[in-house]
């Protein structure tokens, strides 16, 4: 009965979200530049490129 009135508060540190961002935002490159596993595999290291390919402007 006495814990009744307590309540606990837990806040996100912005490092706690940085890796899940990051894996999504990676997932979303593979599947929005439809690249396949090799390539996708590149981009988990090369990530900058891809996207700089992708959204180059046409000569």
């Amino acid at each position: 009965m006495g814990e009744e009135g307590k309540s606990r508060s837990h806040s996100v540190c912005g490092g706690e979200l940085a890796g899940p961002l990051w894996f999504g935002g990676w997932l979303f490159t593979i599947g929005f530049l439809k690249l396949a596993l090799v390539k996708a595999l590149f981009a988990l290291l090369l990530w900058p490129y891809y996207l700089g390919v992708a959204f180059r402007l046409p000569k």
